[in-house]
């Protein structure tokens, strides 16, 4: 079994109500700044409750739904292994704790924003949040290049270096590759 794909073994026993809660509240807790670098990580590299295909396929749908991206995939992914009460719990997992500790930070800040250090502290977290999201974008990115070289990373590489390089607008860049990527993957079948 190779440490680079994940793909190779899932476990196939599905997470009941009590552990995807615990799942998801463990996501919410760990990931202040962004909570994709956990998720992904607790769901396919620990759990193994996806592989990292299914887990890129369900976070794709989770991105096309209206709404924040990590919330959807909650739902999504508690009503595919628990149906409706699975979609409620890993939701209520995934958004309870957050919700209680912004109120209490939004009163210590009230109280305390103007301490110099606290600024610094911020900035150093939203550095390291920007690092983990690159890591989960790299290990997200792994199984699309490692299946072969077709129109997916080529489609994924273009829209890169358009928007981070180029810097074209994202609207424009979408509008331009999304029916590019469509048509391709619709002849490719």
């Amino acid at each position: 079994m190779s440490h680079l794909d994940p793909t190779l073994t899932v476990t196939t026993e599905r997470p009941s109500l009590g552990e995807l809660f615990k799942a998801f509240l463990i996501v919410s807790i760990s990931g202040f700044g962004g909570a994709l670098p956990w998720a992904r990580r607790m769901i396919v590299d620990q759990r193994r409750w996806m592989t990292a295909e299914e887990f890129n396929e369900a976070f794709a749908l989770a991105q096309f739904l209206p709404g924040p991206n990590l919330v959807n995939f909650s739902v999504v992914f508690g009503l595919r292994f628990c149906g409706p009460v699975g979609a409620l719990v890993a939701f209520i997992g995934l958004m309870g704790p957050p919700l209680v500790i912004v109120v209490i930070l939004g009163i210590l800040y009230a109280q305390f924003g103007e301490i110099e250090i606290l600024g610094r502290v911020l900035k150093g977290i939203t550095a390291a949040a920007a690092g983990l999201l690159i890591a989960v974008a790299c290990k997200m990115a792994i199984p699309l290049f490692l299946k072969r070289w077709n129109s997916g990373p080529v489609i994924a590489l273009l829209a890169f270096f358009s928007v981070a390089i180029m810097q074209y607008p994202l609207p424009w860049v979408f509008v331009v590759l999304a029916p590019i990527s469509v048509a391709l993957a619709w002849f490719k079948r």
